[in-house]
């Protein structure tokens, strides 16, 4: 994968992370196509997204991410920088967490750290 590396554009600051561009303010929707396209390549084969948040659970994860190969099951909830955890979605996160899932919470600023990557890989 491309290593990361800081550039400006147009007099502001993005960030470049495994090849893609991460600017400031990226919207939720955004950063979720970046995370789906890095799971598939990372052998993520299934993934589920509630596209009406409405008729689910309050606080459901957004991403539940299923790699066979890997014998992975993520469920991940995706905020922008500046997004906070409802109650809700912390007690989804910690409730998952505490019943032995691999759940947490990730932002655009954990693609540019390698975090999202390095937990895709089970490291």
């Amino acid at each position: 994968m491309p290593e990361k590396r800081t550039e400006r554009v147009t007099g502001r600051r993005e960030e470049r992370a495994y090849g893609f561009h991460l600017r400031p303010g990226m919207s939720e929707k955004e950063f979720q196509g970046i995370v789906m396209e890095l799971a598939s390549l990372h052998g993520y084969e299934l993934a589920y997204h509630t596209h009406d948040s409405r008729r689910s659970a309050p606080g459901f994860p957004d991403l539940v991410l299923v790699s066979p190969k890997r014998a992975r099951v993520l469920f991940r909830e995706l905020k922008t920088d500046v997004g906070r955890v409802s109650p809700d979605q912390r007690k989804w996160v910690d409730g998952l967490t505490a019943a032995g899932a691999d759940a947490g919470v990730w932002r655009p600023a954990d693609l540019v750290s390698g975090r999202v990557v390095a937990e895709l890989k089970g490291a």
